[in-house]
């Protein structure tokens, strides 16, 4: 408990007490009224200032005003036991929420030990110093110790290790690193020491950005959300009329029909309906659920940006995917490299690359030379494998005008010849005559002043959970779709072979847009869709769809952007997760919501007819916020999702 909430309990207690010792003293008027006032100004003081607050600056309907008058009122009419009951079970029901809303807080505020406040960096003499990561460089190298947190993002340059990546991604088994791996801030280094070379600025690396995404969280609400806001601005008004009629219109009319007015009673059966129609157990549940569900998803490695993107989660129908990276490793490797007939001396064979010239005199080293070159600036996977394949070191002068053509390819002058390489529409666009060729993979096509020379097999594999995650959404009853930029048959090879209901091939960006537009337009009214993807190039597509997905270990800084929701470790498995989370979210705000208004307008019913008391208003106030608040934090709990 903090500060605060542990003087509200002292005071919970001391009034307890003093109650407890009243009702032994045998009082009677003035000095009965004296010793209840003790232990209603200790309990409610708080309450009472606000509720004056609030009448001072013209917004006095909420349930420090309802709470005031009811509580005032009770007592003006000699019910001193129950009056100061109301507001002792009213302040035990906010300290039991203040709790619940700080458990929920400390969920997510775990995150943020996740940014270490140091980074160690080798001086000239070889001391390890302390600087702050702020002041830290792009491509300085960092040193971190087993037992410390990653603080910048970057590359391992030397040292191997496991790295414990739980604050990420909500995984316990420990991954290892070794140098050329990427490393993300906020991960713990358990064994070896490291030495990173930062590829972001700190402000930028995940850590960061992880954190800035949940802060903000809160930001976007939910329709519920809004609705409860909305419902709750002019439901205390409405009911404050109401008990006000209650205590003056409904004597009125019993003194014209001839009968006693019964002021008291009625008045007695209003303060009753002011009490039950507090809408706490609304204002303060739906909140804390979607609260609850957004630090349990975050604890999981399963970041949203909003209750309101929760909200759409849940109610997703269609998911459609990204093929490259998304649902494959997106680590490509060269499996084949065909020259082409035709292209005899096309790009000048050096005599390095002559001794391994096929019979038509270009080599299939020239060729993945000058593809690798070409695509030297690329930061696309396709483009790294090039460069991985070719092995050695590029002369970054020896390239120049390079143009990257989006969904097409590269074209540069390498040596001063003008090299093209990337897909069949590069070849088309530029209108260079070339051999179709069969692939288990992508085929990159390339030319060299016009002239066509051969292509590039590159093959990925499929993510070891691809396929599960498929399967789990379609028993779910979701609809699966796979759109890629990839030709037909390496499309179509990985959709069979996940068992994935629809795939369209050969998607330009722009291409990805409209069909998902279309997709969107098929859909029921009600049902949302839903877009997973990682590359730059899916950004635009993360945008347009109801619900988008980004992958956050390996995806680009676009898309994670452009997302709602961001998958940490990129494993297709947690948007199971994450569909489940949000459905169980939105199962318990439609519980919270039927059952405090289920309740609350029975007991109102029942309290204007006389039947129920100050106690029963107790129950419905108070004894509904707590039902709510304890159903609001189970969803907290997604471990067992």
């Amino acid at each position: 408990m903090n500060k605060k909430q542990k003087k509200v309990l002292y005071k919970i207690i001391i009034t307890i007490v003093l109650l407890a010792v009243i009702s032994f003293i045998p009082a009677k008027g003035t000095l009965k009224f004296i010793l209840y006032m003790i232990p209603y100004l200790i309990i409610g003081c708080d309450v009472l200032k606000k509720a004056v607050h609030g009448v001072k600056c013209l917004q006095p309907f909420d349930e420090n005003f309802l709470m005031a008058v009811a509580t005032v009122g009770a007592i003006a009419l000699g019910e001193y036991t129950e009056g100061v009951a109301v507001m002792l079970f009213y302040q035990i029901g906010e300290l039991f929420q203040s709790y619940a809303v700080g458990k929920s807080r400390r969920n997510i505020s775990e995150l943020m030990d996740i940014r270490p406040d140091t980074a160690y960096i080798e001086n000239a003499d070889g001391e390890i110093e302390e600087v702050d990561p702020d002041e830290v460089e792009i491509g300085t190298v960092i040193v971190v110790r087993p037992g410390e947190k990653i603080p910048i993002d970057g590359i391992v340059v030397e040292g191997n290790s496991s790295l414990n990546t739980s604050a990420l991604t909500g995984e316990s088994v420990p991954r290892a690193i070794r140098e050329g791996n990427q490393a993300s801030s906020g991960c713990i280094n358990m064994t070896g020491t490291l030495k990173i070379q930062t590829t972001r600025e700190f402000g930028e690396s995940t850590a960061s950005k992880i954190l800035d995404l949940v802060e903000n969280a809160s930001s976007r609400k939910s329709r519920s959300e809004a609705f409860i806001s909305k419902f709750a601005r002019v439901y205390t008004p409405a009911v404050c009329f109401a008990a006000l009629m209650l205590a003056v219109a409904a004597p009125l009319v019993s003194m014209l029909l001839g009968f006693d007015a019964g002021w008291g009673k009625w008045v007695y059966r209003a303060l009753t309906f002011l009490v039950i129609s507090c809408p706490c157990a609304l204002v303060i549940s739906i909140p804390l659920t979607f609260f609850a569900g957004i630090g349990g998803a975050s604890n999981a490695g399963v970041l949203v940006k909003g209750s309101v993107y929760l909200e759409a989660l849940s109610e997703v129908k269609t998911v459609v995917f990204d093929k490259t990276g998304t649902l494959t490793e997106g680590v490509f490797e060269v499996t084949d490299i065909i020259v082409a007939d035709s292209a005899a001396n096309a790009a000048g064979v050096s005599a390095a690359g002559a001794a391994e010239a096929d019979s038509a005199g270009m080599s299939k080293e020239r060729l993945i030379e000058l593809a690798a070159f070409a695509e030297n600036y690329s930061t696309h996977p396709v483009s790294q494998s090039l460069r991985e394949a070719y092995g050695r070191s590029i002369d970054a002068n020896r390239v120049s005008e390079v143009q990257e053509i989006s969904g097409h390819g590269v074209t540069a002058k390498v040596d001063g010849i003008s090299v093209a390489a990337g897909n069949a529409r590069l070849m088309k666009r530029l209108g260079i005559s070339f051999e179709e060729t069969g692939c288990a993979g992508t085929l990159v096509y390339v030319a060299a002043d016009g002239k066509y020379l051969g292509s590039i097999c590159i093959s990925d594999k499929l993510k070891s959970t691809s396929a599960q995650a498929i399967s789990a959404l379609k028993k779910a009853g979701m609809k699966t779709v796979m759109l890629t930029g990839d030709v037909k048959s390496a499309g179509e090879a990985a959709a069979g072979e996940l068992g994935i209901d629809e795939v369209f091939t050969g998607l330009l960006p722009g291409d990805k847009v409209d069909r998902l537009e279309e997709i969107i337009n098929s859909s029921a009214a009600k049902a949302k869709t839903a877009f997973v993807g990682d590359g730059i190039n899916d950004a635009p597509v993360l945008s347009r769809a109801d619900v988008g997905i980004a992958m956050g270990a390996l995806g680009s800084d676009a898309a994670i952007e452009a997302a709602d929701v961001v998958l940490m470790d990129d494993d297709p498995l947690k948007i199971v997760k994450a569909v489940k989370i949000a459905s169980k979210c939105m199962r318990i705000v439609y519980e919270n919501i039927y059952f405090a208004i289920g309740v609350k307008l029975l007991c109102l019913l029942l309290g204007a007819v006389g039947i129920a008391n100050m106690w029963a208003a107790i129950f419905a106030d108070v004894g509904v916020m707590v039902i709510a608040v304890l159903n609001a934090i189970r969803a907290l709990s997604v471990k067992k999702l």
